[in-house]
């Protein structure tokens, strides 16, 4: 027997940070249906009733501004193309979603390599892009890069959803080295894998989380990690306020050493109320 439709509610926040010049970070959250798509604020909360939401967080990387250009592109596109999924989704169809995620991440890489050969200036832009769509019954991620997807079950630890795609990362998943070591080595912002960024091929990691009331996602940018530890992002993650959790995460990220732009995006499924 399906269950009833769940809430959500969200904030998103991002920040240049104390050290770069600019900001190279861009979120997006939006709903869309069969008739629309609608960009949403900062905060808010919605149902999953007769909607699908959108929430995902790019960090972009290039030369003069071409970095801040890149992650637009990347949360643009995901505007034109995701909405066009929503019939499968509402027809409970979740086979297909890699598919659609494939084509989106695919169609992104592509554009970015196309400016950068046209537009000396755009040569060799890339970004990082991590999203999280929220059905009534999954929520679907797609991840390339080292921004973060979190899952934070409302019994349970924290778990980070997707991998780091560089060197670091690996070591880390693989046991030779701890997050002391992880967050001092000096390649640790070395991507292996990324949109654009002259890679000849894209091969995004796709997979779906089931949810329940009380569940929390957190999806960020590689300077929140930089500026908080572990246990510290679980703390404030999980004990904020919903409404106001990225704006937290992000002023505690840069006061606490960031070096990097800061963004991050907290989602939590709630139950409707009668």
């Amino acid at each position: 027997m399906p269950h009833p439709p769940f809430a959500l509610r969200w904030s998103g926040m991002t920040d240049k940070g104390r050290v770069r010049a600019n900001n190279e970070d861009a979120f997006l959250a939006l709903t869309f249906n069969a008739r629309e798509v609608r960009y949403l604020g900062k905060v808010g909360e919605g149902t999953l009733h007769d909607a699908d939401y959108v929430f995902a967080v790019s960090d972009g990387m290039g030369g003069a501004k071409s970095g801040e250009f890149a992650s637009k592109i990347a949360t643009e596109k995901i505007t034109q193309l995701l909405p066009k999924s929503f019939k499968q989704s509402a027809l409970g169809i979740s086979s297909g979603f890699g598919d659609v995620l494939g084509e989106l991440f695919t169609s992104i890489h592509g554009e970015l390599l196309r400016l950068g050969r046209v537009y000396d200036e755009c040569r060799d832009m890339g970004a990082t892009l991590t999203l999280a769509w929220f059905t009534p019954e999954w929520m679907f991620f797609g991840h390339i890069g080292d921004s973060r997807l979190y899952y934070l079950p409302h019994y349970g630890p924290m778990k980070q959803i997707t991998d780091d795609h560089t060197y670091v990362g690996h070591l880390r998943r693989t046991g030779q080295a701890n997050e002391r070591q992880a967050r001092t080595h000096p390649g640790k912002n070395v991507l292996n894998k990324s949109l654009g960024s002259g890679h000849q091929f894209v091969d995004p990691h796709v997979g779906a989380v089931g949810f329940e009331p009380g569940d929390r996602f957190l999806i960020c940018s590689d300077g929140i990690v930089d500026g908080l530890w572990d246990r510290a992002l679980e703390e404030h993650t999980r004990t904020a306020d919903a409404h106001s959790a990225a704006l937290l995460l992000v002023k505690t990220a840069i006061e606490e050493g960031s070096r990097d732009n800061c963004t991050a995006l907290l989602i939590e499924v709630c139950a409707i109320r009668d």
